[in-house]
C-alpha cells in the first residue's frame, strides 16, 4: 500500500547505509512487539467526580406552586469545563407532548446557560445573563395579557404580569395594543440588548428597531439553548448540552481568566434548567418565553467552573511547531500547561494536517515541526527517523438521531413511550459504512437532479436504493428492532459529514472497509441481498464505474466523487444549482464532525436567498433535542469532548465494539509491525491477530511522534524530546485536570511508554536510527538506578550529555519501567505468561514473545557508536 512518500533520497556513505543496527532491531522490534503481550495500565475514563444533582424542591424560587414538584436535575461535569458537551438527565417530570406550530408542547424543560449572579437572589443565576431566545417560537420577548383572573381548574396559569416582570413591561394602549414584555440581554463586556426603554417622559416604551433575540452576541446559528427537551412516560429524561466558553460566546464570557491573589481560574457560569407545564402568562398554552417571572421562579441551576481561556504559557514563550495527526489534538492541549511549566518553559504550536507531508519535513536535517503519524514514513532508503509513541485513540462515527415513531397502529407501547428520546447503541458493519462514505443512498443526493444510476426515477420507481441508513433492510437486520418503528426522514441520515483533508484517520476507514469480503464485493458492484447497489462514480470496478478507472481504495480522503448537480432554474422563483458538495457540505475537521453532531447539526442545505447580492442558499439551523438526525466521523477523544454517542463497529473477529478504552487497549494488544517500519505498530482489519481480536475497536490507531534526530537545532530537539518524555509519563494519566489524558484515549501500555523515552534521548542526543552497530554491553545495577527514577520526572528533566551515556540511561529507563509489569526474559518461550489460548485472544505468535530485552541489546549496541559530527550530518 502506498503510503507517506519519502523526501529525494540523499546519498549516504556505505558506513552509514550499513545501518541494520541493533537500535534498529532492539528498539524497533523489542519495544514494539512487546507491547502485544505488556500489561496495561487502567484505561483512560471520564472523570465524573464534579458531577451534581439538585432538587427543584430545594433549590427553585417558588416551591409551592412548582409544577414538577419531584424534579430531580443531575449534570454531569461543573468542574475543568472547556468548549465541550455534558449530559443533563432528570428525573420527576411527566411525559412530555412534543411542539405543535406557535404552541411549545406540553411538560418539557428548556436549558440555557447564564454568565451572572441575581443580586435579589444569592446563589440564582440572573436572567438578563442568560443566552435564551434565538429560536422561533422561544424568545425573550412577547405581547401578554394582563390583569387575567386566576383559573381554578387551571394553576399553571399565571393570572397576570409578574411584579418582577413589571421593569420589562409597556403599559399598551387597550385590545389593539396589548402589553409588551422583553427581558433584556447583559453581556459580560457591560453593554445592554433592550428593546424596552424610557422615552423623553420616563415612559417604557417599545423599541422596535432593536430585536433581543438575533443580536451581535447570539443568534440561531451559535446559540446553544435548548428551547425542548422532553421526558419519557415516566418523567425521565436526558440531553446533550454544548458548554460554550468565551471563545464561542463572547457574550457569556465564561472561561475568560481571572486573576485573584496571583492565581489565574476562569470565570464561572450557570446552566439552567426552566421546568414548562402546560400553559403560561396568562394562557392555557405554553407559547411565552421561559425567562417570564412565571416560569423563571421556577428554575434551578447548577454553578459551572471553567478553565481559564487561552491560559497556557507565559507571553513571549518561544513556540515550538508540532504537525500532523488531529487525533492527538485533544491530549497536547490538556498537556501543554505542564510542558510550559518545566525548566525548558516549552510552548508548542499543533497544526493539524496531512501526515504525510509533514513527516517528509520531519525526515530531513533541516529543523522542521515533529511530526505527529499513524503510519510510517513510505521510502525506499533506509528510514531516517525515531518513532516515539505518543498516545492511542480512534477513528468514531458519532450520531444523535431522536426516536420518532412511525404514526401507524400496531407500534409497540413501550416504542412510542421512548417517543422522542435519543438512540444510544447503533451497529455498523463495513459495507454500511461503505454506503455511507459513497453517497449511495437516495438522499445523500441532491432531490431534483437525475438519479437514474442509483436507479431512482420518482416516488413511483425509487429502485432498491434505501432513503437513509435507518430505511436500509442491511441496517435493520444488525440492530434493534426499535429502529424499524421509526420515521426518520432526515438527509444527513444518509451519510457522514466527513473532513475535506488528507489523513491517516481516512487510511485506517478505509482499510477498514476493504478488509471486510461483504464491503468489497459492494464496492466492487454487486448489490446486497436486498438489491442495493453502489453509487457507481465511487465503484472500485472499471466497467461500473462511469469513469472508466477504478475507484482507488484505500486513500486518505474522503471525496465527494459523484458529478450529479440540480439544475439552476429561472424565473421569478428561480434558484441556483445544487451539487453534491453544496448539499452535503465538508466539515473542516474529525473535530468539528463531532461538535455538529452534538449541536444536532446535520448542515442541511436552507432556502434560496434571492435577495442576498450574490443570491445564495442560506443554512438550516441545526435540530433540536427530540428533533435530531446526524452521522458524522469524529474521533474518540472529541466525541468524549462533546458528548458524542458513537456507534459500535464490527470488527474482524465479527463483535460489535464501541471505541471504549479497553476496546483501544485491546486493539493495540493485537497491533502488528508495519510493512515499512517494525518502529510502527498498526491494527491491521486483514491480519491473523485482528481476527482473534473479539474485544478489539477495529479502528483503533497509534499516534507516534517522530524526527530526524540529525536536524541541526538541538534545542528544539531537546524541546521536542520533552514533550515526548511528558506524553509517555505523567501524560497518560486519565482524568480533567490540565496535564492529564483525556477520555477518548487509552493509557499506553508499559512498553510503549518505554519506546517512547528511548526515542526521546534518541532525539535529543542526535542518535540516528541508522547508527552503526557495535558490540553489547550489559547495563549494569549503578546505571538502572538513575534511570529508573527519571521514568515519573517532569517533561523537563535533563539527561546524559553524550550519546554513549544517554543511550545506556535510555535503556536502564527501559528496564526499570518494564520490570513490574513486563515478563522477565529467561532464554526460553514463557508460555504461562502468556496464557493458554482463548476464543478472545489474537493470534500472537513468537513476535508475540518479544520482550524489552532485545531493546536493551539493540541501544547498548548503538551506545557504542561515536557521535557524528554537526557537519557530517549536515552532508547526509
Amino acid at each position: 500500500m502506498s503510503r507517506h512518500a519519502a523526501p529525494t533520497p540523499v546519498r549516504t556513505s556505505p558506513w552509514t547505509r550499513a545501518g541494520a543496527s541493533g537500535i534498529i532491531v532492539g528498539l524497533l522490534v523489542g519495544v514494539s512487539v512487546a507491547a502485544l503481550t505488556s500489561l496495561a495500565p487502567t484505561a483512560a475514563v471520564a472523570d465524573a467526580s464534579s458531577a451534581v444533582t439538585v432538587r427543584s424542591a430545594d433549590y427553585e424560587l417558588a416551591p409551592a406552586t412548582a409544577p414538577f414538584p419531584d424534579l430531580t436535575v443531575t449534570v454531569s461535569q461543573t468542574t475543568d469545563l472547556v468548549s465541550e458537551g455534558i449530559l443533563v438527565s432528570w428525573t420527576g417530570g411527566k411525559k412530555s407532548v412534543r411542539p405543535q406550530g406557535n404552541v411549545g408542547g406540553e411538560n418539557f424543560l428548556q436549558i440555557a446557560q447564564c454568565w451572572g449572579e441575581d443580586p435579589k437572589n444569592p446563589g440564582h443565576p440572573d436572567r438578563t445573563t442568560c443566552q435564551y431566545g434565538a429560536f422561533p417560537n422561544v424568545g425573550r420577548d412577547a405581547n401578554v395579557q394582563a390583569n387575567v383572573p386566576p383559573d381554578p381548574e387551571k394553576p399553571d396559569r399565571a393570572p397576570n404580569i409578574a411584579t418582577q416582570d413589571e421593569q420589562y413591561t409597556t403599559a399598551g394602549a387597550g385590545f389593539a395594543v396589548p402589553p409588551y414584555t422583553s427581558i433584556p440581554f447583559q453581556p459580560r463586556n457591560g453593554a445592554l440588548v433592550t428593546s424596552v426603554v424610557k422615552n423623553a417622559k420616563g415612559v417604557l416604551v417599545h423599541d422596535t428597531t432593536v430585536d433581543v433575540n438575533k443580536n451581535e452576541y447570539f443568534t440561531e446559528y451559535t446559540s446553544n439553548e435548548i428551547k425542548w427537551a422532553g421526558s419519557d412516560d415516566t418523567g425521565a429524561g436526558a440531553v446533550k448540552f454544548e458548554v460554550q466558553t468565551s471563545m464561542q460566546s463572547p457574550g457569556l464570557g465564561c472561561g475568560e481568566p481571572v486573576v485573584k491573589n496571583g492565581v489565574t481560574t476562569g470565570a464561572s457560569c450557570w446552566l439552567v434548567v426552566i421546568p414548562r407545564p402546560v400553559g403560561d402568562s396568562g394562557t392555557n398554552e405554553i407559547t411565552q418565553p421561559g425567562l417570564f417571572w412565571d416560569a423563571w421562579q421556577h428554575h434551578v441551576a447548577v454553578k459551572l467552573d471553567f478553565k481559564p481561556v487561552g491560559v497556557r504559557c507565559d507571553i513571549g514563550s518561544a513556540e515550538s511547531q508540532l504537525g500532523g495527526s488531529e487525533l492527538i489534538a485533544g491530549a497536547i492541549s490538556s498537556w501543554q500547561p505542564n510542558l510550559c511549566a518545566g525548566t525548558s518553559g516549552s510552548a508548542f504550536v499543533l497544526s493539524t494536517g496531512n501526515e504525510a507531508d509533514v513527516l517528509t519535513k520531519a525526515a530531513g536535517t533541516t529543523p522542521s515541526p515533529l511530526a505527529l503519524t499513524s503510519y510510517p514514513l513510505q521510502t525506499t532508503a533506509p528510514d531516517p527517523l525515531q518513532y516515539a509513541p505518543v498516545g492511542i485513540s480512534g477513528v468514531t462515527v458519532s450520531f444523535a438521531i431522536d426516536r420518532r415513531v412511525t404514526p401507524v397502529d400496531g407500534i409497540d407501547q413501550a416504542y412510542k413511550d421512548r417517543e422522542t428520546q435519543a438512540f444510544t447503541s447503533l451497529n455498523l458493519t463495513p459495507r454500511l459504512v461503505a454506503k455511507l462514505l459513497t453517497a449511495s443512498y437516495i438522499s445523500a443526493l441532491p432531490p431534483g437532479a437525475d438519479l437514474k444510476h442509483i436507479n431512482y426515477t420518482d416516488n413511483a420507481h425509487q429502485g432498491h436504493n434505501a432513503r437513509n441508513l435507518t430505511r436500509d433492510p442491511d441496517f435493520l437486520a444488525v440492530n434493534d428492532a426499535e429502529w424499524a418503528a421509526q420515521d426518520l426522514n432526515s438527509a444527513s441520515l444518509s451519510d457522514m459529514l466527513a473532513p475535506s483533508g488528507r489523513s491517516d484517520l481516512a487510511t485506517a476507514l478505509w482499510r477498514y472497509v476493504m478488509a471486510d469480503s461483504e464491503a468489497v464485493a459492494f464496492l466492487n458492484g454487486t448489490p446486497d441481498e436486498w438489491g442495493m447497489i453502489v453509487n457507481p462514480w465511487y465503484s472500485t470496478n472499471a466497467g461500473v464505474n462511469p469513469t472508466g478507472a477504478a475507484f482507488t481504495l484505500p486513500r486518505d480522503t474522503f471525496p465527494k466523487a459523484d458529478p450529479v448537480e440540480k439544475p439552476a432554474t429561472t424565473g421569478s422563483n428561480g434558484v441556483g444549482p445544487v451539487n453534491l458538495v453544496t448539499w452535503r457540505p465538508y466539515t473542516s475537521d474529525f473535530e468539528n464532525g463531532a461538535y455538529l453532531t452534538l449541536r444536532g447539526d446535520g448542515q442541511l442545505l436552507g432556502g434560496w436567498d434571492s435577495t442576498s447580492t450574490p443570491p445564495k442558499y442560506l443554512k438550516t439551523a441545526r435540530s433540536l433535542a427530540g428533533d435530531q438526525g446526524v452521522i458524522g466521523l469524529s474521533t474518540a477523544g472529541s466525541a468524549a469532548r462533546y458528548q458524542n454517542v458513537t456507534a459500535s463497529l464490527r470488527n474482524p473477529a465479527g463483535s460489535f465494539v464501541a471505541p471504549t478504552s479497553d476496546a483501544m487497549l485491546a486493539a493495540a494488544a493485537a497491533m502488528t509491525p508495519t510493512e515499512m517500519q517494525t518502529a510502527v505498530l498498526e491494527f491491521d482489519p486483514s491480519s491473523s491477530a485482528a481476527a482473534g481480536a473479539s474485544t478489539a475497536y477495529p479502528v483503533t490507531l497509534p499516534v507516534y511522534a517522530a524526527l530526524n534526530p540529525l536536524q541541526t537545532d538541538a534545542k528544539q530537539r531537546a524541546k521536542f524530546a520533552n514533550l515526548i518524555r511528558y506524553a509517555a509519563t505523567d501524560g497518560q494519566k486519565p482524568g480533567t485536570e490540565l496535564g492529564q489524558l483525556p477520555a477518548g484515549y487509552a493509557s499506553m501500555p508499559t512498553s510503549w511508554s518505554a519506546q517512547a523515552l528511548v526515542a526521546a534521548t534518541a532525539i535529543e542526543q542526535g542518535i540516528s536510527p541508522q547508527a552503526k552497530p557495535a558490540a553489547t554491553p550489559t547495563p549494569t545495577a549503578a546505571a538502572a538506578k538513575p534511570a529508573a527514577a527519571s521514568v515519573a520526572a517532569p517533561a523537563a528533566a535533563t539527561v546524559p550529555a553524550s550519546g554513549s551515556a544517554a543511550v545506556a540511561a535510555a535503556a536502564a529507563t527501559v528496564a526499570a519501567a518494564t520490570a513490574a509489569t513486563d515478563p522477565t526474559a529467561t532464554g526460553t518461550v514463557a508460555g504461562p505468561l502468556i496464557g493458554a489460548k482463548t476464543p478472545d485472544d489474537p493470534e500472537v505468535g513468537p513476535v508475540g514473545m518479544a520482550v524489552p530485552v532485545g531493546l536493551l541489546s539493540g541501544l547498548a549496541a548503538a551506545a557504542a557508536v561515536p557521535m557524528i559530527s554537526r557537519l557530517r550530518r549536515q552532508r547526509f
